[in-house]
């Protein structure tokens, strides 16, 4: 087939099958005259014949065409022979327009009268789902957000870390953090089908996908398969806030991570679950810089976890085994952290190699704290107002007088923006939440929703 870089008619959700014996979901899709398929291999055990487990492998390969429909970027998604509500197809057009707003920004795509269709008949309900209580699924992933939210949660409840890898490869950057929690792990072996990755060859559209979104649906699936009563997700009140806004429309590379997407999602599931199943994020109303100043309290996990995207590098050749301490997420992380854990001790952390102590990162910092024109990175960090937040404690350590860098950038953002201290504000609760009581710590029992 010729390359073509037009976008296609149409995509379409071709089926599923499951292996029970093998405990093997298989998602196919196809469009532009490519099929795909997406294969998943959960662990021993579960009912496969329940209807709620056959309601929540629907889902997730609802969710999972994402990664397939971006290679072409088509006008329609059929959904082929898979019944639906108008409910769904609804949330499904607005996951694959803002999930995708991203994409579509870079790629110079208006995703805006993309359409939905399917067969139109309601989907079969499934019995309602009845899990066994306090028995939380925590999709896990190695930074400082799930180690909170791992953390907090481990006490007094059947708590589980999940595990999304590619097969037969585990990243040391989970694993390592994963196994100072001493929880047990539910692994889930995900494999995207090969030819995504020949967009040179075939010139497909290429771009970020809200992967959160299907993580969160895998970890559905496992849910259910063991009879858990919520996967509780970490992502912050910061993930919510658009990356930038275009021609009035907001771009935001968190958005699977936002609240917008956690209660579309959550309404999905209670409609065909019903609602003894909660999906919710434990750190939904706290700011980065909260979470932050939680973690630094966890000494145990200092020199275990890692953020830095390098060390996630689907090459393992590329693959690094330590923070490479020049990225955005490195820089932010490194940022957030400096207010509440001495100069030693992130020096440490970032293996000689703290973004603070390299003054050839100015630019990189001054993104992060809105000093420059760019707009915010495409990356999972915070927003201005915590980054500077953050920036202005940390200058104020007695360990930090010297960081060049930092003082420097303390002195612009003093001398060019209105700042006031907002310490208290970020320490503080933030916008609502959808924790269910049972598992809501103390501060976020009154007025909760």
């Amino acid at each position: 087939m010729q390359p073509s870089r037009q976008r296609a008619d149409r995509f379409r959700y071709d089926g599923y099958t499951v292996d029970p014996g093998r405990g093997e979901v298989r998602c196919t899709y196809s469009t532009g005259g490519h099929a795909f398929t997406e294969r998943y291999v959960f662990e021993p055990g579960g009912n496969w014949d329940d209807p709620a487990v056959g309601a929540a492998v629907r889902i997730l390969f609802l969710m999972a065409g994402v990664s397939y429909y971006k290679t072409t970027a088509a006008h329609v998604i059929d959904l082929g022979d898979t019944a639906s509500s108008a409910e769904e197809r609804a949330f499904l057009a607005q996951y694959y327009r803002h999930g995708l707003a991203e994409f579509a920004y870079r790629n110079g795509i208006d995703l805006g009268e993309l359409s939905v269709v399917g067969p139109g008949a309601t989907p079969s309900p499934a019995h309602r789902y009845v899990p066994i209580p306090r028995r939380p699924l925590i999709p896990f992933g190695g930074g400082i957000d799930s180690i909170v939210t791992a953390s907090a949660l481990s006490g007094g409840s059947d708590v589980a870390l999940c595990i999304v890898h590619p097969p037969d490869d585990l990243f040391a950057a989970i694993e390592d953090a994963a196994a100072v929690t001493s929880l047990p792990i539910v692994r889930i072996a995900r494999e995207i089908d090969p030819l995504v990755r020949r967009s040179d060859e075939f010139d497909f559209y290429n771009g970020h996908v809200p992967i959160t979104a299907v993580i969160t649906a895998a970890a559905l699936v496992a849910a259910v398969l063991g009879g858990r009563d919520a996967v509780v997700m970490s992502n912050e009140w910061s993930a919510s806030v658009p990356t930038l806004v275009h021609e009035g429309n907001e771009v935001n590379h968190q958005w699977s991570k936002g609240i917008e997407f956690e209660e579309g999602f959550a309404r999905l599931v209670a409609s065909v679950l019903g609602p003894d199943l909660s999906i919710f994020s434990y750190l939904r109303s706290r700011s980065e810089l909260w979470v932050a100043r939680e973690f630094a309290r966890l000494t145990e996990f200092h020199g275990a976890f890692r953020s830095c995207n390098r060390s996630f590098h689907q090459d393992e050749d590329e693959r690094l085994s330590r923070w490479c301490g020049a990225c955005d997420k490195c820089c932010f992380i490194d940022l957030i952290l400096a207010p509440f854990m001495s100069a030693t001790a992130l020096e440490v952390v970032f293996d000689g190699h703290e973004p603070l102590q390299n003054p050839r990162l100015r630019d990189r910092f001054s993104v992060l704290l809105g000093l420059a024109p760019d707009a915010k990175p495409f990356e999972c960090v915070g927003d201005v107002g915590e980054c500077r937040t953050a920036l202005l404690l940390a200058a104020d350590r007695p360990d930090r007088r010297d960081t060049e860098l930092l003082q420097s950038l303390r002195t612009t953002v003093r001398t060019t923006t209105d700042t006031h201290d907002s310490t208290a504000e970020f320490l503080s609760p933030i916008g609502p939440h959808h924790i269910p009581e049972r598992y809501a710590p103390p501060d976020l029992l009154v007025d909760a929703h």
